[in-house]
């Protein structure tokens, strides 16, 4: 069977560290401040922020949901506007899904790299590729780290990304050149999928299907990271990693739910924390 690559200690442990960091910067007078602008009613979309909001104040850090009630695109740009402009705010997200005929690189853009802290403006994006400190996003570096955590070695290593979003499948396979492996990115397009798959000794999969990837993509012992989270049928989380069939070939495989999701949460309060302490 595939070792478990859990992320529920790592997360622990990350956040353990943030809320020294803010605990030290409250004491200075400084109270770390997150604003996570909403402009949707979906309701795992409200149950996914109220969740952040929960796990920072646990943390000490102040996390506010702005809810912005007509979304146009004008209506977000002057929320985001008003945030980047505000002192006492140290962080921003722009949290997806947007609305219709509304798209994230039109108002990305808005959010100043220093408050960036998942990774979403063209400026953190073009950071992160030449190699210049930015805030990564925090679901892709949750997959560097959770890596790191387990002791898996990437330097070298052929690392194959099954996905091409900006959001995961471009940065992380940049995260991955920078620690040192050989990426290649696949997609739809991809010919012979699953033959280009089993040639990565460690796969990162965020393609957003369900089951997607089964034992035919995964060589004998290769890492696998499920970057998914899908609701199967009966109401459950399911990944992108079809993870019964893929348990047995794997040499390990982080599990949906338990994996990447907990770290990256972890990872945004953390960004939020090192914003507020005036760094990336």
């Amino acid at each position: 069977m595939a070792e478990n690559l859990s992320g529920k200690a790592l997360a622990t442990a990350i956040r353990a560290d943030v809320a020294e960091r803010a605990a030290k910067l409250t004491a200075s007078g400084v109270t770390p401040a997150l604003a996570i602008v909403v402009a949707t009613d979906d309701d795992g979309t409200l149950w996914y922020v109220r969740s952040i909001v929960k796990a920072a104040e646990k943390v000490g850090v102040r996390a506010v949901i702005h809810t912005v009630e007509n979304p146009t695109v004008e209506a977000i740009a002057a929320t985001l506007t008003g945030l980047a402009a505000d002192d006492d705010t140290h962080g921003i997200i722009l949290q997806t899904p947007l609305p219709e005929g509304v798209s994230l690189t039109d108002l990305a853009h808005l959010i100043p790299a220093a408050k960036d802290i998942d990774g979403a403006s063209p400026v953190s994006a073009g950071n992160l590729v030449i190699g210049t400190p930015a805030f990564a996003p925090a679901t892709a570096e949750a997959c560097l780290e959770l890596l790191a955590h387990h002791g898996v070695p990437l330097s070298g290593k052929r690392a194959v990304v099954i996905g091409r979003s900006a959001v995961v499948g471009k940065p992380v396979a940049q995260l991955l050149l920078r620690a040192d492996a050989t990426v290649t990115v696949t997609h739809s397009r991809t010919v012979d999928l699953p033959a280009v798959a089993r040639t990565a000794e460690v796969l990162v999969v965020a393609i957003g299907r369900a089951d997607f990837v089964t034992a035919e993509h995964v060589a004998p012992g290769a890492v696998v990271i499920d970057v998914g989270t899908n609701t199967a049928a009966d109401g459950s989380l399911v990944g992108d990693v079809e993870a019964a069939s893929v348990d047995g070939v794997a040499g390990g495989l982080s599990p949906v739910p338990g994996g990447v999701g907990p770290v990256t949460t972890a990872l945004l309060l953390r960004h939020a924390v090192a914003a507020a302490e005036g760094g990336f």
